[in-house]
């Protein structure tokens, strides 16, 4: 029985098609429980390619994009790290300026904002969008409030708009990530 429950938020960004396949079924494997909840474009993506159902079918929980009822209890269980990946553009800029207009992007504020739970952000951008006037204060503000960013060449290499590598998303060490922030045996690492 898996100790620690993982919250994949996803946007509609690239490589969002596989992360049933190259995320959720790897992390599971990994002693993960994973509950998902989708950016509205994500979830649309999703639903027309069948993935949400199968990604339904894997976790054993339901895909969230649309808020509950306020008599309703939440369907995912408590989480101990949040994981926003692929993060498009988009939604790093209003994770950074606190625009919770959707459940994904509410989930993840209220997370950044308890600074209980760690939240790990994977941008999926390109170098257009990294040399935008607001690009590095939306950094900055995600960093000072201790979200754990994934950038730089290791990650993923910047470039230009419709030119991106042929390389897959570097999900094992995405996951090598959560793992080290949040060790098997359960808790927020002390070192990071």
């Amino acid at each position: 029985m898996s100790t620690r429950t993982l919250g994949l938020v996803a946007s509609a960004a690239g490589g969002l098609e596989r992360i049933r396949s190259s995320l959720v079924e790897p992390a599971i494997a990994r002693g993960w429980r994973v509950a998902v909840t989708l950016t509205p474009t994500a979830g649309t993506w999703l639903e027309a390619n069948g993935e949400r159902t199968r990604i339904e079918q894997v976790t054993g929980l339901p895909c969230r994009v649309a808020p509950r009822l306020p008599d309703e209890s939440s369907p995912h269980p408590p989480i101990d790290c949040y994981l926003v990946c692929p993060a498009s553009a988009n939604t790093v800029a209003k994770m950074a300026l606190g625009l919770a207009d959707n459940q994904a992007l509410t989930t993840v504020c209220e997370a950044i904002g308890s600074r209980v739970v760690p939240v790990v952000v994977f941008p999926r951008i390109n170098a257009a969008h990294a040399r935008h006037p607001a690009w590095d204060s939306h950094i900055g503000a995600l960093q000072r409030a201790g979200v754990h960013l994934l950038l730089g060449e290791d990650y993923w290499p910047l470039h230009e708009p419709r030119s991106a590598p042929g390389k897959d998303l570097p999900w094992g060490k995405i996951l090598d990530t959560i793992d080290r922030i949040v060790p098997a045996h359960g808790g927020p690492s002390s070192t990071d």
